[in-house]
């Protein structure tokens, strides 16, 4: 199963995913927009600290981008964000431990310190959760097409009851003999 597949775009779960990526975007756009407004040069190994966190100019850039991108995801919503928050969460994972391993040599281009790492591995996490919610849980409602996808048998039934009862709910009741009509 893909992770978009059988998810109404319209899902209540939609608000979670829009929530998360909104939020980590305007962490990210926000932390851009102040290394860039503190002028370091592009490719600083040294960078300066903002906000608790080391920049340079490349590292600005690639999280206005990142944070824009998210926003995006906000925007559309639904599957797209979701997927977007779980292919974003674990980029930022993955940038965490590239970039711990070249923290104190001369490849660390973003001018990354141990705070920065921790700060991906963080935001990457917390973008996991945000896109995963509601899609792999062993609690899932019903309702949610993740949990019909993963049991397809019990779903047909639950389906054929409500239609069921749907059909019954617009019948009029049965006229019973002998009993006066009002």
């Amino acid at each position: 199963m893909r992770l978009d597949d059988h998810f109404p775009a319209d899902h209540r779960l939609s608000q979670v995913y829009r929530f998360g990526a909104g939020i980590m975007g305007l962490i990210l756009v926000v932390f851009g927009i102040l290394g860039l407004l503190n002028g370091v040069s592009f490719l600083s190994k040294a960078g300066e600290r903002i906000a608790g966190l080391n920049s340079n100019g490349a590292l600005s850039i690639i999280s206005i981008v990142i944070g824009g991108l998210l926003f995006v995801g906000m925007v559309a919503g639904g599957n797209f964000a979701s997927t977007l928050n779980i292919c974003v969460g674990v980029a930022f994972l993955l940038s965490g431990f590239v970039n711990l391993a070249l923290l104190d040599t001369g490849n660390n281009l973003l001018a990354f310190k141990m705070s920065n790492v921790l700060f991906s591995f963080a935001v990457g996490v917390m973008l996991l959760f945000f896109g995963m919610y509601g899609r792999i849980t062993g609690g899932l409602p019903h309702d949610n097409p993740y949990w019909q996808r993963r049991h397809p048998e019990e779903a047909a039934r639950e389906r054929e009851a409500r239609q069921r009862a749907a059909v019954a709910a617009t019948r009029p009741p049965p006229r019973r003999p002998g009993l006066p009509q009002h």
